[in-house]
């Protein structure tokens, strides 16, 4: 591979290098949110801030982890799995917002995405679509006890990943709309929970360098509970899916001590 950084061993667009992060990272999309995980962390400092991805790395359970933003959608997110392993991250959570698709996903509650619906370009150049795009049993098993221990409303199955965020929510206008409507009544039909923009990626990459890879999302509305004439409220405080990133973490962490004997 071409040396992009001139002999610094910084990685290109994350800005990192062996040493800087630990084996465990949370993944949220927007910088923003970094700080406010990483507040959860022993000792967490800043490592990195380049373009979208803004690194931290602190201690949980006596273990290094890090927190790095990834941005929006898969592209981004990809680069910033690809870079982590190779500084030696990998087992990866993701945490970031969803939009609810099954009705009885309501705003506020808590997704983890067991698999992930492979609508988006990322994961194709790296695996072909037949290949099922599905999150590490281990780390779906551990958020679901943080999640569960926490006491939040929880749902459990399979998510939609799209590179289009107005795609979704204005498909009528799109030259492509009836493929966009088709689709969508399909992802209804076949019980898929929330629709986002990372998972499908990040699965799928984790898969091709045989890392570890889950998702934690908290529902900001549901389109679907709207159009039905149901309660939707629209809520941000993402609290709670930080706490079940970082517990459920917390959780596999010790596991993989008992699995080590």
């Amino acid at each position: 591979m071409i040396d992009l950084t001139n002999g610094t061993e910084l990685q290109y667009h994350l800005q990192i290098r062996k040493g800087d992060t630990g084996r465990y990272a949370i993944l949220p999309g927007d910088p923003k949110r970094v700080p406010l995980i990483a507040r959860h962390l022993d000792d967490a400092v800043i490592v990195a801030d380049s373009r979208e991805y803004v690194t931290y790395t602190g201690y949980l359970e006596g273990e290094k982890v890090s927190v790095t933003s990834t941005g929006i959608g898969g592209p981004s997110a990809a680069i910033a799995m690809e870079e982590l392993f190779r500084c030696g991250t990998d087992t990866f959570i993701r945490m970031g917002t969803c939009g609810g698709i099954a009705l009885g996903v309501r705003s506020g509650d808590v997704v983890i995405a067991t698999g992930a619906v492979r609508a988006e370009g990322t994961s194709r150049e790296y695996a072909p679509i037949e290949f099922p795009a599905v999150a590490d049993h281990s780390i779906v098993s551990a958020l679901l006890q943080a999640a569960e221990d926490l006491g939040y409303p929880t749902h459990t199955g399979v998510v939609q990943c799209k590179d289009s965020f107005y795609g979704q929510h204005e498909p009528e206008v799109m030259p492509v709309s009836s493929e966009l409507l088709q689709k969508w009544e399909a992802w209804k039909r076949l019980g898929v929970l929330a629709s986002e923009m990372e998972s499908a990626a990040l699965f799928t990459v984790a898969a091709r360098l045989g890392a570890r890879c889950g998702s934690a999302f908290f529902v900001v509305a549901n389109q679907e509970r709207e159009k039905a004439g149901l309660d939707n409220p629209k809520l941000h405080d993402t609290e709670s899916a930080i706490r079940v990133a970082v517990e459920g973490l917390r959780c596999l962490i010790r596991r993989d001590r008992l699995s080590k004997g």
